[in-house]
C-alpha cells in the first residue's frame, strides 16, 4: 500500500536526524510512499499546517519550556497525540486522577509552591518534578538519615514555581526492573498491546545527580496478564478515551506485595523501543495511514 502523503516526525536539536530507535518508523513510512520530514518543534520556519499529520517523538529539550510546548502542541493542526493529551500528560499530577479512577499507582505526594511538606519519618524516597523528562531532577534519599536533603529538593523545586512529586522508592525496582507495555493502533484504530521491555535502575545511589540515563539496560520481556491490566485499566482512565491516541507506554513496577503499580502513563514522547520487536515500526506506519 502506498500512499500520498507528508509526515512529520517531530524532535529536538539533540538529535536532528531522530533518536535511533525512531529511524525505522520513519523507514517504514517511506516506503509506504509517505514523504516524511524531521522537524524540531521549535522550529521557528516550520509550517505545521502542510503536513497530514505531524507524530510527537523525541522533543525531550521541552521540560524547561514546558509552556511554550504546550503552546506549540496545541496550535498544530493535526497532531499525534493531540495537543490537549499532551497538556494533561506533560504534568505528572495526572497520577492523583489516575488513582481516583482506581488505577493501581504508585502511592504519590503532591507539594506544589506555597505548601507545606510532612515528610515520612523512615523509608526511602524518591523526589522529583511533576513536569520532568528522562529522570530529570529526580534523586532517592533515605530518611532519616537524608532527610535535610530531600527538604532542599523540595524547597528548590517549589521555589522555582514548580510541584514536587514524593514516591516511596520501590526496591524491585533493582530486581524484577520497571516494565515499559507499548500500546499502538490494531487494524481498527483501537490501542492494543504491541510489545513490552525491561528497564533496569536508573537511581543507583542515594543523593541528587546520580542519573545517567546513557546506562539504562534494557531487555525484551513478556509482560504478565497482572501488567496488561494495569495497562489496561490506566489507558481506560484516560480523559477523552483512546481511540484518538497513536501511541501510549505504561510503566510499572511490582509494588510490596509483589502486585503490579503504575509509575506513568506515557502519552507525549515516550520512547517506544520499536527495535526490540519486529513488527512494530510497520505496525505504527500502517496507524499512520490510517489516520490520513
Amino acid at each position: 500500500m502506498t500512499v500520498d502523503a507528508r509526515v512529520a516526525l517531530v524532535t529536538c536539536s539533540a538529535f536532528p536526524d531522530l533518536w535511533e530507535d525512531d529511524r525505522p518508523l520513519r523507514d517504514a513510512l517511506r516506503a509506504r510512499g509517505v514523504a516524511v520530514d524531521v522537524v524540531r518543534w521549535d522550529d521557528a520556519d516550520a509550517d505545521w499546517t502542510v503536513y497530514d499529520l505531524t507524530v510527537i517523538r523525541s522533543p525531550w529539550d521541552y521540560v524547561a519550556r514546558h509552556d511554550q510546548f504546550v503552546a506549540w502542541a496545541r496550535s498544530v493542526p493535526r497532531l499525534a497525540n493531540p495537543g490537549d493529551v499532551i497538556a494533561w500528560n506533560t504534568d505528572k499530577r495526572y497520577l492523583g486522577e489516575l488513582a481516583a479512577a482506581g488505577v493501581p499507582v504508585i502511592p504519590t505526594g503532591f507539594v506544589g509552591p506555597g505548601e507545606t511538606w510532612t515528610p515520612p519519618a523512615t523509608g526511602q524516597w524518591v523526589v522529583k518534578p511533576t513536569v520532568s523528562a528522562g529522570s530529570q531532577d529526580t534523586a532517592r534519599y533515605d530518611f532519616p538519615d537524608q532527610l535535610g536533603a530531600a527538604r532542599a529538593h523540595v524547597t528548590r523545586l517549589t521555589a522555582a514555581g514548580r510541584t514536587a512529586m514524593i514516591q516511596p522508592y520501590l526496591s524491585a525496582v533493582a530486581t524484577a526492573g520497571e516494565t515499559a507495555v507499548l500500546c499502538l493502533p490494531d487494524a481498527a484504530g483501537d490501542l492494543t498491546f504491541s510489545h513490552a521491555i525491561r528497564k533496569g535502575p536508573m537511581l543507583t545511589r542515594t543523593g541528587e545527580h546520580e542519573i545517567d540515563p546513557g546506562s539504562e539496560d534494557i531487555t525484551a520481556r513478556t509482560p504478565s496478564e497482572a501488567e496488561l491490566a494495569v495497562a489496561r485499566a490506566a489507558l481506560a482512565a484516560i480523559p477523552g478515551g483512546t481511540k484518538r491516541l497513536l501511541y501510549a507506554r505504561i510503566d510499572v513496577i511490582p509494588g510490596p506485595d509483589g502486585a503490579p503499580q503504575l509509575v506513568e502513563l506515557e502519552l507525549t514522547e515516550p520512547a517506544l523501543f520499536l527495535s526490540f520487536a519486529p513488527t512494530a515500526a510497520n505496525r505504527l506506519a500502517d496507524g499512520i495511514l490510517a489516520r490520513l
